[in-house]
């Protein structure tokens, strides 16, 4: 059976990847028609021009559709990858771009400025899944949008019996730094990871070939020789350098990079340029792009220059979908409702673990042993926010809002906290839910 794929977000620059992507598995994945779906038009057509640019070139008869209408886009079809962005590029440089200005770290899903992301996402993904729900019940929602736990959260409240996997490529990102700056194989690895999306640790990376845990090894090569980065992204070298810093300080386990927003926000703020921060560099990076690839391919020239390719956000997606069409029980870290994975959590919490992905969906590994102090502690401060957040979101709070940005570990104290709460309402607008019983506001432009 030919499948019909839904692109939600589909003007999002990693789009092309996923294509190509699907393509290279046509055999195990095969496709009959794709739909992008976004409600910025404009960009939209860009992709569509992209996408049908990209069908030809690699002689590939899939029919493809682009629509701002939910009813064709979501109709019948078997899966959904989505990759909403609510509020755009515009929305990040504020979430960014507020919290800096008041001393705090500006970042698009950690601190106030993902719980500002996670506020304006939590209302345009209740509603797309709702769309799915009403036109494709039994389609598989593949989801890459951001804040993830957040969101999964928001989800398993709302839609309770929704057919959603929740996925960051983030951990991959991480083994594929290990396998450039340390020549080791990743695809030989069997890996044990715990905690929230954009807030975990690896516990072991057992090498199957090898036939041990390499953890040891990996943290002495870590802090002895840092990680290769002249190949990287001036941003994500910085970010690899701190990470290796972070490891010196902490050396039991491997952390995720994202964590240094939270144990180092002194150190982010210092090096962070409040007039140009990373939204910035993607408007003037990616996104450009996109607006100039659609000019090569209208005026039909320097086509050898159109670069895309398959990559870790699309390979991740994708062998996802594969693994529930062929239920595979391939292994993923997937941000899944604890019960128990992670024993000494509260059950409550939704934690990213490593997960086998089959016809039914997911089925999550328990850890067995407990996490130590240092890491439950940071992970149940960072719950309690997250799940205060979700709490304003659905009783319309104002007090829940402002509880949650206090507790969010990158907030010195409640002073600031409202600070920020009161500007992003500001800027948000009706990005956001009517919070009851704060401060009333008159529209401002930012």
């Amino acid at each position: 059976m030919k499948n019909i794929i839904t692109i939600a977000g589909s003007g999002s620059g990693y789009t092309p990847g996923i294509l190509l992507t699907a393509l290279s598995y046509k055999d195990e994945f095969p496709i009959k028609e794709i739909r992008l779906y976004d409600i910025d038009e404009e960009r939209n057509e860009q992709m569509r021009i992209i996408m049908d640019y990209l069908l030809h070139r690699e002689n590939v008869d899939v029919e493809l559709i682009a629509t701002s209408d939910p009813q064709v886009a979501f109709y019948g079809c078997n899966f959904v990858f989505s990759q909403i962005r609510a509020g755009g590029m515009k929305m990040r440089e504020m979430d960014e771009k507020i919290p800096l200005k008041l001393g705090l770290v500006g970042q698009e899903t950690c601190g106030l400025g993902g719980f500002a992301y996670g506020m304006r996402s939590m209302k345009s993904f209740v509603e797309l899944v709702g769309f799915i729900q009403e036109y494709a019940p039994d389609a598989w929602i593949l989801n890459y949008t951001n804040p993830e736990s957040i969101i999964a959260e928001t989800v398993r409240r709302r839609f309770p019996k929704a057919k959603i996997i929740n996925a960051c490529d983030m951990t991959i990102g991480i083994e594929e730094l290990l396998e450039n700056s340390f020549g080791y194989d990743r695809q030989n690895f069997i890996s044990t990871y715990y905690g929230l999306n954009h807030f975990g640790w690896y516990r072991e990376i057992y090498d199957v070939q090898r036939g041990k845990d390499i953890m040891p090894e990996i943290i002495e090569k870590i802090i002895t020789q840092g990680f290769k980065t002249s190949d990287l992204d001036p941003s994500w070298a910085k970010t690899y350098q701190l990470m290796a810093e972070m490891q010196q300080d902490f050396p039991q386990y491997l952390p995720n990079n994202y964590l240094e927003y939270y144990l180092y926000p002194n150190k982010i703020v210092e090096e962070a340029n409040p007039d140009y921060t990373r939204a910035n560099e993607i408007m003037d990076g990616r996104l450009k792009q996109i607006t100039d690839t659609v000019s090569k391919i209208k005026e039909k020239r320097d086509l050898e220059t159109i670069n895309y390719q398959s990559g870790v956000h699309g390979q991740y997606i994708v062998r996802m979908a594969i693994s529930i069409l062929h239920s595979r029980n391939d292994r993923f870290m997937l941000i899944v409702p604890n019960r128990g994975a992670i024993p000494n959590v509260r059950e409550d919490a939704v934690v990213e673990v490593p997960c086998y992905v089959n016809a039914k969906g997911v089925e999550p590994i328990s850890l067995r042993d407990p996490i130590p102090d240092f890491h439950k502690g940071l992970m149940e401060a960072q719950v309690a926010a997250e799940k205060l957040l979700v709490d304003a979101f659905f009783e319309h709070s104002y007090q829940k809002a402002f509880q949650a940005f206090t507790l969010n570990q990158t907030v010195p104290n409640a002073t600031v906290a409202k600070q920020a709460l009161d500007e992003m309402i500001k800027a948000n607008g009706d990005q956001w839910v009517e919070l009851k019983g704060g401060p009333t506001y008159a529209s401002v432009n930012y």
